[in-house]
């Protein structure tokens, strides 16, 4: 009896406890859980809202030259990175006659030394007579002068003949279409062709063969694309600040000299191409095409008071931000109204409503 006496006892206490320990542990769970905020205090510091363009460094002007004759890549004398002056020769071409224009230039030689020689003859017979005083002075003036006009005719014809078959004659040598020259100053960017090629001149009906592209590496130009958000904030005049991956991520100082007055869509989105005018030091090689990052600062403020733009508090058209006043025993904030200006995207300037000792709360908050 006495056995079942403590087991009754024992039960009583046990639910007792259990009883006791939820209530407690309710109790604790309907309590609010006190939170303790990071906060932050104002700096002055320089804020700076930029943009990124993406695009290339490439020379302001690539000249492409052109043969003044058609006909087959005789011997090639450049190859592309070799500077090149302006007048330099940079490829030959031989000149392939067309069949029909040489037969013709070769009868008009013939028909010349035809007319030449008859010429010969009767200036010889008219000065025969001129010394045997037979003739007046006049007609042998006259012979005189269609043996000459005989004579040129002839040189004429075989000039005309040397140039349907070679391009060239002896007398204008230094002057020969044959011979490729660089009409510029510069570096060869691209020789397309090779010995043994075809080429054509250029004429109404197609632009003609490229032998070489040749461009001048002191002025460079980076070409990029804004979007049209940000075009607007943009204006010739505007610093850049260029950067080339392939360089090691260094980076040159460049102006802004042209914004597209004409969007393109690309992608879904607007875009306007600008141009910068690169400056770019003596002992840095940079070839044509090299990839390159253009930062531009949109807006700057200098020695400004600024807080985290995660503090800030966007109501409408007014801004807020939690100030502490109070941390004993528990935290208490005071939402107070302040004067925002630009932002860098990660700061954001105020330009009113509290001051540098001020301490704002964070969104960083843990359980005490």
């Amino acid at each position: 009896m006495k056995t079942k006496k403590y087991l009754k006892i024992a039960l009583l206490v046990v639910v007792a406890a259990l009883f006791i320990w939820t209530f407690v542990f309710l109790y604790q769970k309907s309590q609010p859980k006190v939170v303790i905020y990071e906060t932050v205090t104002p700096e002055i510091t320089d804020l700076e809202k930029t943009t990124v363009a993406t695009g290339k460094v490439e020379p302001r002007d690539e000249v492409l030259i052109k043969p003044q004759i058609s006909g087959i890549i005789s011997e090639v004398y450049k190859e592309a990175g070799q500077s090149v002056k302006q007048g330099e020769v940079i490829a030959k071409v031989k000149v392939i006659p067309e069949l029909g224009t040489l037969n013709s230039a070769e009868s008009r030689v013939r028909l010349a030394e035809i007319n030449a020689a008859q010429a010969e003859t009767d200036f010889a017979r008219i000065e025969k007579l001129h010394e045997d005083k037979l003739i007046s002075a006049e007609e042998y003036e006259k012979g005189e002068v269609a043996v000459k006009q005989a004579r040129e005719e002839l040189q004429t014809a075989k000039d005309n003949l040397e140039i349907v078959k070679e391009g060239i004659t002896k007398n204008s040598a230094s002057f020969s279409s044959t011979l490729i020259r660089s009409t510029i100053n510069g570096l060869i960017l691209d020789v397309p062709v090779k010995v043994g090629n075809s080429v054509i001149m250029s004429n109404t009906f197609n632009d003609g063969t490229t032998i070489a592209t040749v461009a001048n590496m002191n002025d460079l130009i980076f070409r990029g694309n804004i979007d049209e958000t940000e075009v607007g904030r943009v204006h010739e005049g505007m610093p850049v600040k260029l950067t080339i991956g392939a360089l090691q991520n260094l980076s040159f100082n460049a102006v802004l000299e042209y914004i597209s007055p004409k969007g393109v869509e690309e992608n879904g989105a607007n875009q306007f191409e600008i141009k910068a005018a690169v400056a770019a030091p003596d002992s840095v090689q940079i070839r044509s095409g090299y990839s390159a990052n253009a930062e531009i600062v949109l807006d700057r403020a200098q020695k400004t008071l600024a807080v985290p733009e995660s503090t800030i508090e966007f109501s409408g058209d007014s801004t807020f931000v939690y100030v502490l006043t109070d941390s004993v025993p528990v935290q208490k904030f005071e939402r107070r109204q302040i004067a925002v200006g630009m932002s860098d995207g990660i700061k954001i300037a105020v330009k009113g409503g509290i001051t540098a000792k001020d301490k704002i709360r964070s969104n960083e908050k843990k359980d005490k």
